[in-house]
């Protein structure tokens, strides 16, 4: 006798941690260095990085770059997708505002778990219309949490301090998701909010503030700091928070040097690149849940560092490393993606897959067929649209197939995607696999063609 599942019965869940690596750098219209190794961690053999989140400030905007960039991909992400697509990671997901742009990476076996729900420029130059300052903005959903990354660049100069902090509290308070299923930012589970804040030392002249960074007594201009002052008064920064500053201040450099700025103005170091975040704990209401322990996630600092040996920049770039813990609040895929059989180059591919109850399929959702080291969604081989291809259907399995035309004959590893356009993100991915090139055929003495075993 099969034995009745009681459906508010919660299903043990692994726990899961996962590194993320975060990038924020001005980047002062310089092209990609030739050699980002370090600033992406590749040589740390004791990291096992699940996802990238990058962000750069004064990217490049003149009127012919934007016009290539529209048509192109920008060079700074086609950098990084030429260098992390062998690794197998994957741009999930990217938004630019001019100078400023946002990319976030993941490895592919992550995909099905990461939904994008809405990305967003907020202008904050000439009174909130023009986008040479302000903040852009990736919500995405995490394993089932709510994650925000916010990318800003803030007022720069030493008498601006209210107004950075008051683009910093319009950012976050334009960061609203009318007509969207979403939460109020502040109840997001994480925000990871990085970029060139500007923020500069108080009341030190440059003599001693060099001479502090030279013999790296920090503890001194740490008090000085406008951002640190900031966060012990205002209400909302507050609930920020941050690594230690043990690096040397990353702005000004004089450009292809270490050099802090030599120029007439003669600019105080100053520490204008951070990292901040803020976790909240997610309530989930629901019939089932009041006996449930509060969903397990927090996140811990690995790493928070200048990269020094880069000079391409006025800007040292500002990483850090992170490992976030958590239950997942998903279990499964939401599509679990099955090539049948033996694929050769004899016959048309024959795919199956499953849909988990209540999913919001559309006949505009479609599987594409991609090479393991794929770059972006749109980077596939070939694909279908599943309600053209179709051979069968049912509640429990559903079967498409794609033409043998549009594969083409190499020896790479593939594998399959599923991407829903209602939830515009992939919500299943198979395993890899290996299409066999057709047998070699040669004819008998009758002319008849027999494969070559």
């Amino acid at each position: 006798m099969a034995t009745a599942v009681n459906p508010c019965k919660p299903t043990e869940l692994k726990d899961r941690k996962l590194s993320i690596h975060v990038v924020t750098w001005n980047v002062a219209s310089s092209a990609p260095s030739l050699d980002l190794d370090n600033l992406l961690q590749l040589n740390n053999q004791n990291l096992n990085l699940d996802i990238y989140i990058i962000g750069l400030q004064e990217m490049n905007c003149g009127i012919m770059s934007l016009l290539s960039d529209t048509a192109f991909e920008d060079p700074w992400s086609s950098f990084f997708m030429d260098v992390l697509s062998p690794l197998r990671f994957v741009k999930v997901s990217y938004v630019r505002m001019q100078g400023l742009l946002l990319l976030v990476f993941a490895k592919y076996q992550h995909l099905p778990f990461i939904q994008i729900l809405s990305t967003k420029s907020t202008p904050t130059g000439l009174f909130g219309y023009w986008g040479n300052k302000g903040g852009v903005n990736i919500c995405l959903k995490l394993y089932g949490y709510y994650v925000s990354v916010i990318n800003c660049h803030l007022p720069p100069h030493m008498a601006n301090n209210d107004q950075r902090l008051e683009h910093f509290d319009r950012i976050l308070e334009m960061q609203n998701f009318e007509g969207l299923d979403i939460p109020n930012i502040l109840d997001h589970d994480l925000i990871v909010w990085f970029g060139d804040m500007n923020f500069r030392i108080e009341d030190f002249g440059l003599h001693f503030v060099r001479e502090s960074v030279k013999s790296q007594s920090y503890s001194e201009l740490w008090e000085k700091d406008q951002l640190s002052i900031a966060k012990r008064c205002a209400p909302l920064l507050r609930e920020f928070q941050e690594g230690p500053l043990l690096f040397p201040p990353t702005y000004k450099f004089d450009k292809n040097s270490n050099n802090y700025d030599t120029s007439e103005k003669k600019r105080k170091p100053a520490w204008t690149d951070r990292i901040l975040w803020r976790l909240k704990r997610q309530p989930h209401p629901g019939s089932c849940t009041p006996k449930l322990p509060a969903p397990h996630f927090s996140l811990s600092l690995r790493s928070y560092s200048s990269h020094m040996m880069y000079t391409i920049s006025d800007h040292k770039p500002v990483t850090g490393t992170f490992d976030l813990e958590l239950k997942p609040l998903v279990s499964a895929p939401l599509i679990t993606l099955m090539p049948e059989g033996l694929w050769t180059m004899e016959n048309d591919m024959l795919i199956s897959y499953s849909l988990t109850p209540n999913f919001p399929s559309s006949s505009w959702d479609w599987i594409g067929l991609y090479k393991v080291g794929f770059r972006h969604i749109n980077d596939y081989v070939c694909y279908v649209w599943v309600g053209d291809n179709q051979v069968s259907f049912s509640d429990e399995l559903n079967q498409v197939y794609i033409n043998i035309s549009d594969i083409p004959e190499t020896a790479d590893h593939f594998l399959l995607c599923y991407y829903s356009n209602s939830l515009r993100s992939v919500v299943g991915i198979s395993n890899p696999f290996k299409i066999q090139p057709c047998p070699f055929l040669e004819e008998d003495p009758l002319g008849e063609a027999q494969p070559q075993i």
